[in-house]
């Protein structure tokens, strides 16, 4: 059907829902709205479903809610893992607590026990909740560090990591096979008498305190002097204010203040505006705190506490916004320069990242006989390669990033785990503290040992009806005009990695290799409707890095819009 008929039958389907035909009729004789809600269903993914909350298929709404909930509990139930309960998680926005009992209350109908917290946890609390209760999937309600009118839909399995693409798109199968009507709930008294509703509450916190607090590297350190560094945290309004204050507490470091505007969930992110803690305007209020009590670090968590940003004083005293991949260089460092103080550190150590993080990381792993594997982008597949570790034996994990702000040292969660890092960021400053240097000094000596790597990241919005064939054609423009030089500088080898190559799976991206070790990387999103662009540089000084990078990326970015244009 065309979208006006989808936009019709809706008005028919929901016709006893006021509220849905109020907000349906409200845009009537709007044609461009009505395209735009009712063009496509909500995709579906490897992360699930994400999208501007209001009535249509192209939005988030109960009735997707419903519909996704009915397709996996038929793929749940296809597969016989009926009996293995599923687990639900949701964080602070808008409709986030309705969305998350339409889903228990859905799999309740289809005799599938929901497990479902009783309050917002962060996406670390879900995953683990998955494997210590021995779930067959999960499910997270949460726009991460979308902006307010965002909700998403993020789907997990047994293991604890995110459908991998194949199970995404078995899911969807699934999906597309249900109807919007007929989805039924089951009542919640009934759900939870029968023992098809379940509550979620601290007995799992706890057990999650214990493993993080586990996974400190110089636990000893912390308490005898964790006091010594002084923090301020903002969980821009969401679910990371308590797991994340309460694990700091615990390991010693007491000295921690909280941007009280930003501490209680806050739907309508009245503060931030766009809670996305890689963003310095997100900074805002937890910098002018941070001015007053003169503190060390900074830290911020997005709304489903996956991801987390640091600022840190430089040497005249300001506070710069680290980006991602120097956050991983920083743990990296820490986790083997510590470990291998106490004599802990593995001879078969590993770690593991994107292929759009830094290969800096690299070359600081080898430092210390470390192993670095590069996995495509998504922290499902740094998950699975947890799950292959243990499985062979074959190595030991440390520590697995993104340069999108998302880190975890442990293996009982598969998704990035912003309490995991404040911990281990926490005790990287205090230890770099006890070398008599801050940890944006730590960060210098790093680059001044091992070079300087400078990155940069571009996105170019492609939404609306038109995006996902101008995607396509740009990235058919890219390889059919391939790049022989970025500023000056000659092309190398370019990785198509829609080919299948390195041993990973067949995705849509391009990553042009730069003599002397610098990389271009071109990637469509796989949750929003853009294209990202990412530039790296590894130069010798910070002064040839500092040059580098803007004329590789002006460079970058002319290409990228002959493409667009073309």
């Amino acid at each position: 059907m065309g979208y006006m008929s989808n936009y019709e039958s809706w008005l028919k389907i929901f016709e006893n829902d006021q509220e849905t035909v109020a907000e349906l009729k409200a845009i009537a004789g709007d044609e461009k709205e009505i395209e735009d809600r009712f063009y496509t269903d909500l995709s579906f993914g490897t992360a699930g479903m994400r999208g501007v909350l209001g009535a249509g298929t192209n939005r988030m709404n109960k009735y997707n809610i419903r519909r996704a909930t009915q397709g996996l509990a038929n793929f749940i139930i296809k597969g016989g893992y009926q009996n293995d309960g599923v687990a639900i998680g949701y964080d602070s926005r808008r409709m986030s607590t309705e969305f998350a009992l339409e889903t228990a209350l859905t799999l309740a109908k289809n005799g599938i026990k929901a497990y479902l917290y009783d309050a917002l946890r962060p996406v670390a609390l879900l995953s683990f909740a998955v494997r210590h209760l021995k779930c067959i999937a999960g499910v997270v309600i949460t726009a991460s560090h979308n902006p307010k009118q965002y909700n998403g839909y993020k789907v997990y399995w047994r293991d604890g990591g995110q459908l991998p693409p194949e199970r995404a798109d078995e899911v969807l199968a699934c999906i597309r096979d249900v109807s919007y009507e007929g989805l039924e709930l089951m009542d919640e008294k009934e759900a939870v008498e029968k023992g098809l509703l379940v509550s979620i509450g601290s007995d799992i916190d706890e057990e999650y305190y214990k493993m993080v607090l586990g996974l400190g590297i110089q636990s000893e350190l912390c308490k005898e002097r964790g006091s010594e560094i002084s923090i301020v945290y903002t969980p821009l309004n969401g679910s990371g204010n308590v797991p994340v204050r309460e694990v700091l507490k615990r390991a010693g470091f007491t000295n921690v203040s909280v941007v009280a505007q930003q501490e209680k969930p806050d739907p309508e992110f009245t503060t931030v505006g766009v809670p996305n803690p890689e963003n310095r305007d997100a900074f805002k209020l937890a910098l002018e705190l941070a001015e007053s009590k003169q503190a060390d670090l900074v830290f911020a968590t997005d709304p489903d506490c996956d991801r987390v940003g640091v600022a840190a004083k430089n040497a005249q005293g300001d506070y710069v916004l680290l980006s991602g991949n120097q956050i991983g260089c920083l743990l990296a460092q820490y986790i083997f320069e510590g470990l291998k103080e106490l004599g802990r550190l593995p001879e078969n150590g590993a770690i593991v990242k994107s292929i759009v993080s830094t290969e800096l990381a690299r070359i600081i792993a080898d430092d210390f006989n470390v192993t670095t594997f590069n996995v495509l982008t998504g922290f499902k597949f740094i998950g699975e390669k947890i799950e292959q570790f243990l499985t062979s034996g074959s190595h030991s994990y440390l520590l697995g990033f993104e340069e999108s702000y998302g880190y975890l040292s442990g293996v009982e969660v598969r998704d990035k785990d912003g309490v995991n890092a404040s911990l281990l960021l926490a005790e990287c400053a205090l230890w770099h503290k006890t070398k008599g240097r801050t940890l944006y000094e730590g960060l210098c000596a790093i680059y001044d040992k091992y070079g300087w790597g400078l990155e940069s990241v571009k996105s170019y919005a492609l939404a609306g009806v038109d995006g996902a064939a101008t995607m396509k054609k740009v990235m058919k423009y890219l390889r059919e005009k391939p790049a022989a030089e970025f500023a000056g500088v000659r092309v190398l080898n370019v990785k198509d990695y829609l080919e299948g190559i390195d041993g990973l799976p067949k995705s849509d991206v391009l990553y042009y290799e730069l003599l002397g070790g610098s990389w271009v990387c071109v990637r469509p999103s796989g949750t929003e409707p853009k294209i990202k662009l990412y530039i790296n540089v590894i130069e010798k000084t910070r002064e040839s890095a500092e040059n580098a990078l803007p004329a590789i990326m002006a460079s970058a970015d002319a290409m990228m819009n002959a493409a667009i244009e073309s």
